[in-house]
């Protein structure tokens, strides 16, 4: 386990690590009603796909902690799911956190108190898969890393971004935690700076070596320090393999294509959504301004200047190697192969160009 937690359910609170203050403050907040979850999702004082699933169940949880007999509790649960559901529209985690939580609460007929009780075990549920699921991803993506490996991650997909341990952050830790005696080079990942604030701050945690590199580096980088691989996780992957993750993604996949590096997306299978085809339909979050136009306080670019600042962008299968899940590795190609991993029951069922 992490010496830190990005959330943490006490019981009739949630709280939270306020990733904004980081690495300068470490700050947790205890959120009691589900329009507070809803704002630190929004607001990113949780991040993280898998995180902000977790937090999403249990803001569902905090709502029916309030209802009485004299509430309607499928209105009150109703509106819930509606505020979390509108609070980021990229990350399908969110959305498959909140389907689980509803076919519990949609037509319950018990009472009141057992619809408390049986909705927070089911949140619990999710918390702890998580966890669970992350190891298993660790162990078969370590299986991708040779001895003294460089690696690039871009982002931040430790355990901050989910309950404990992490997705590709989460392989790379398990390989130093084995020997394999790697080197991560952490991208800052603009405009937030999750790669120099956020995973640098996890990788110091955890010891492990790193280097911060800007955004616009990898490609000398690769060229000059000889890069084995390329870590990334990911927000949603269509069914085609096609996937939304933080903005500069797709550019780091077509340097690492040019440098032939292997370009590896890490996360759940609840990351996995079958319902949407292609990576162009998939929704992508526009964030305000302001996040290009300033650092901190201080204005980097004219207020009068246009800006365009999607989240997240859409890296195309066929840059992909493969994606790396609880479930095993999955290699092109995905259209057959990601629809193939959720009708084996067996874990670790590696699903290759074979079948």
């Amino acid at each position: 386990m992490s010496t830190f937690r990005s959330i943490e359910w006490k019981k009739d609170k949630l709280v939270l690590l306020d990733q904004r203050y980081l690495p300068e403050k470490t700050l947790y907040l205890e959120l009691k009603t589900v329009d507070e979850v809803a704002k630190a999702i929004k607001e990113m004082i949780v991040r993280g796909a898998p995180a902000i699933g977790v937090a999403a169940a249990y803001g569902i949880v905090l709502c029916a902690q309030k209802l009485s007999k004299s509430h309607d509790p499928t209105r009150e649960l109703q509106r819930a799911d509606d505020l979390l559901r509108s609070s980021r529209p990229t990350a399908v985690n969110l959305f498959w956190a909140l389907d689980r939580m509803k076919r519990i609460w949609q037509g319950f007929v018990g009472s009141i108190d057992d619809l408390k009780m049986i909705l927070e075990k089911e949140a619990i549920s999710i918390e702890h898969e998580d966890v669970q699921m992350n190891k298993q991803i660790a162990k078969n993506g370590a299986k991708l890393v040779p001895t003294g490996a460089r690696i690039i991650h871009h982002c931040n997909t430790g355990s901050l971004a989910t309950v404990d341990y992490g997705t590709a952050l989460g392989v790379i830790r398990y390989a130093h935690e084995i020997g394999k005696k790697i080197h991560v080079f952490l991208d800052e990942t603009r405009p937030r700076l999750q790669g120099a604030r956020l995973s640098a701050w996890e990788m110091r945690e955890l010891g492990i070596p790193h280097t911060i590199i800007v955004d616009g580096a990898s490609g000398l980088v690769m060229k000059r320090f000889k890069i084995d691989l390329v870590f990334v996780g990911a927000d949603r992957i269509a069914a085609n393999g096609d996937t939304a993750n933080k903005i500069g993604t797709y550019n780091l996949a077509i340097v690492a294509k040019y440098h032939n590096v292997p370009f590896y997306v890490v996360a759940p299978t609840s990351t996995i959504d079958l319902k949407t085809p292609t990576g162009t339909d998939i929704p992508i979050e526009e964030r305000s301004p302001d996040e290009i136009r300033r650092i901190g306080d201080n204005l980097v670019a004219p207020k009068e200047s246009p800006v365009f600042n999607p989240a997240f962008d859409i890296t195309p299968a066929e840059l992909i190697s493969g994606i790396v899940t609880e479930k095993g590795i999955v290699y092109p190609p995905f259209k057959e192969n990601l629809r193939q991993l959720f009708e084996k029951t067996p874990l670790l069922k590696e699903v290759t160009q074979n079948g």
